[in-house]
Formats: structure tokens, sequence, C-alpha cells
């Protein structure tokens, strides 16, 4: 009994001594996949997929409101200067036309007994001059009718191709309304969008080179000729319209079309996986691990531009430096990491 007393004094007595002593804080060491910084010659560059558009698109409509008669156009057709497109109903023109004649014819014989009758004396000069004004404007709307008649036919002003049509025959139409988009004949010019980081550079771009889906091995030259002063609300890009200064009938309306900026070589830098950039409080940064700690430091950067899913470094980093390129979103200062064993057996 006394034994066992003893023994269990004992126990407890381990067990308080125990309690004295401080636990070892535990510390996570993350697992990443690094790269080694290489010095390289950035060159700039981009392209832009786009769609080959008319240079100018006329957008086309009656002067009058009325009903369709008549419609001489498909949509694609090319059409010539001149030629007929769609036709009013004249009916009520005719209406108003001869109306406005008699209006004029009456106004005429006015003006004319108001004259003859001043030369007899028995009216004033007022009287004459109320009649010529009666007259004159009579005489304009009579002018203005004759001019709606021609206005019952829409007729191409330019030789080109209809892209879109809204018009049927019965269909009531306002004036105004736009019915027909005519793209015209001559230049070409390719529909692009472009992120605001790379506005300057397109801007300042020369020897542009187009080139389309179809037939990828043919070149044409262009240049740059707008860009939209305000940015899609959707995309937040900004639309750029590229002008083919050497186009050909293979260049259709509608192809899609690739725009290439010339690779410019710049100075000294360094290329990294877009994966190994974090951006906090909109500085980008990147961990890069001390090769005796193993730890991690922050590192902020300034960059030249992104190209594909590779990110073009001006300053920020030395060559031989270790850079974290996957599981930069967990990591905190001075963490603990460990790196791929494919990455130990190739150092």
């Amino acid at each position: 009994m006394k034994q066992f007393k003893l023994a269990l004094s004992m126990a407890a007595l381990a067990v308080l001594a125990a309690c004295g002593k401080t636990a070892q804080p535990y510390e996570e060491i993350r697992p990443v996949r690094t790269v080694v910084v290489k010095p390289e010659s950035i060159a700039t560059g981009a392209s832009y997929s786009g769609e080959v558009r008319a240079r100018r698109e006329s957008q086309l409509g009656f002067r009058l409101s009325g009903q369709i008669l008549a419609r001489y156009v498909e949509l694609g057709d090319a059409v010539k200067v001149g030629q007929p497109l769609l036709k009013l109903d004249a009916r009520d023109v005719a209406l108003q036309q001869a109306a406005a004649k008699s209006q004029f014819e009456k106004a005429r014989m006015d003006y004319e007994r108001a004259r003859q009758l001043r030369q007899q004396g028995f009216v004033s000069q007022a009287n004459v001059d109320q009649a010529k004004v009666a007259f004159d404007a009579a005489q304009a709307q009579f002018k203005l009718s004759s001019n709606q008649d021609a206005y019952t036919v829409l007729k191409a002003e330019r030789a080109g191709v209809v892209t879109a049509l809204n018009a049927e025959v019965g269909q009531v139409v306002a004036a105004g309304a736009p019915l027909i988009k005519l793209a015209e004949d001559g230049e070409r010019e390719v529909l692009v969008s472009v992120p605001e980081s790379r506005v300057n550079e397109l801007r300042a771009a020369d020897g542009l080179q187009v080139s389309l889906w179809a037939n990828p091995d043919k070149r044409y030259q262009a240049k740059l000729r707008e860009i939209a002063p305000d940015t899609d609300p959707i995309t937040r890009t900004y639309a750029a319209r590229i002008s083919v200064l050497d186009a050909d009938e293979a260049l259709r309306l509608g192809m899609t079309a690739t725009v290439r900026l010339p690779e410019v070589a710049g100075e000294g830098g360094f290329a990294l996986p877009l994966t190994a950039i974090y951006d906090r409080d909109g500085q980008p940064k990147v961990w890069v691990v001390n090769p005796q700690t193993k730890r991690v430091s922050a590192r902020p950067l300034q960059l030249l531009g992104v190209r594909n899913d590779v990110v073009l470094v001006a300053q920020g980093l030395k060559a031989g430096e270790i850079v974290v390129t996957a599981g930069a979103h967990l990591l905190h200062a001075n963490q603990a990491v460990r790196l791929a064993t494919s990455q130990l057996a190739r150092q």
C-alpha cells in the first residue's frame, strides 16, 4: 500500500514538472513552386483580333413618313450611285402637292389683282405687300411639295454593300428612321478593342500589319486611324480603327483579322509567370525566397507590361534570385517555405 502511494506521488510530481515547461509554437511550412530569375532582353509587341469594316458606313432612311410600297434590294447586295433602294406610297404626297398647287394659284391671282387695283388707286400699297407675302409663302410651299415627290424613292448616294436591312413592304415608317445600312466601297479598316494599359503603345507603334484568319500568311500594311475617347462600358476597352493601306478584294467585310504591332527590343529585364505577381494596395509584388533560411520576403516591382500569361519586369529583381510562382496568395512575410520535390532534384 505504501509503495502504491509513493508511485502515485511521483507521477503527480512528474505531471507538475511537465506543466512548468513552455510548449514550442508550431510553424507551418508552405510548399511552393519557384523560378530562378534570369536576365533577358525584353521585346514589346502585341496582337489584337478584330473585324474588317468599311471606312464609311451610312444609315439611310426616308425624309418623309409613310408606307413602304416596294423594296428593290436584299441584304448583301452591291449597289451603285443613284440606284433605287425603297419606295413609299406616294398617294398622300400627290394629294398634298395638289393642295399646295391650288393655294399657290390662288395666292398668285390675289397678288396680280392687288397690283392692278393699286394701279387704279383702289387699294393701298400695304394691301399689295400683304398679297405679295402670301404669294411668296404659297410658292415656297408648292416647291416643297414638289420636292417631296422625289423623296418617296430612297436612292443610294454612294456605291457600296447593303449590310443591314430593316424594311419590309407594307411597313409604315417614320421620317428619318434608319432602314438600310450601307458599307461604302473603298477604304477598309479593322475594328479592334485595346486595353487601357496598351493605348499609348498602340499610338506610338509604327508599321502595323494586318492578317486574315482565312489567309494568315498574307500581310497587309496598316496604320492607326483613330482611338475612341472613352472606354466601352462593359469591356472597359478602347475601340480602335486600323486603316488597311493596301486592301484588295480578299479583304471582305466581316472577316476576322489580326492586327500586329512590331516587336521592339527593349532593355534588359526579366520575364515571370503571371501567377508570381500579387497586388496589395495597388503595388505589384513578388515573394523572394532566401536560399539559406528558406523564408520569403515581399519585393515591390516596376512592371513593363503583360504579354499573354507572362509579366515583363523592368526593375525590382536581380539575376539569380528565387521567386515564388505558385502559392503566392497564401504566404506572409518571413514565412517558411518548402520547394517542390521536382525543383529540389534540379538544384
